[in-house]
């Protein structure tokens, strides 16, 4: 048996494993830049579920490129607009992630983990820089690391754009 053969073998059996790895590399290179460019954060609670759903899960429509950038963009966008338009109330609050879940169903990209960013921005205060960073530079750096990950790995990654 050549190594190629033993190493898709080895993924096959041990496919928690795997996917444990995966999220571990992703993860720590969040957090690896987290500590090189301290101007801007790199991690948040909803990325480790994110590694959930990508690496363990990689054939999931909800583990696709497409659910997993706009899932955290469109949800982080309306915690930000609601923040700024209303304040932090128990009611906008829970307008903030019902408009979120209707506007990740409506657009096709639903992804559980970012249903909590809405709340993340609104609790903590964030400001449109979060937006940036580090949902959408993360949740890239999520998808190229996924996409690298699980080819070196023999498994077909993404299911579709």
């Amino acid at each position: 048996m050549d190594s190629k053969n033993a190493f898709c073998g080895f993924v096959r059996r041990y496919p928690a494993l795997v996917a444990g790895t995966g999220a571990m590399l992703c993860i720590t290179t969040l957090a690896g830049l987290d500590g090189i460019y301290s101007s801007g954060l790199w991690l948040m609670a909803p990325f480790g579920a994110t590694m959930v759903i990508l690496f363990g899960l990689p054939d999931s429509p909800l583990a696709q490129p497409r659910n997993i950038l706009f899932g955290h963009l469109l949800t982080t966008l309306v915690g930000l607009i609601v923040l700024n338009s209303f304040g932090v109330q128990p009611w906008s609050l829970g307008l903030a992630v019902g408009l979120a879940v209707s506007l990740m169903m409506l657009t096709k990209t639903t992804h559980p983990p970012a249903g909590a960013n809405p709340l993340i921005v609104m609790l903590s205060g964030q400001d449109w820089h979060f937006l940036w960073s580090p949902v959408a530079l993360g949740a890239v750096i999520i998808i190229m690391g996924g996409l690298v990950y699980h080819r070196s790995t023999g498994q077909k990654y993404p299911a579709h754009w």
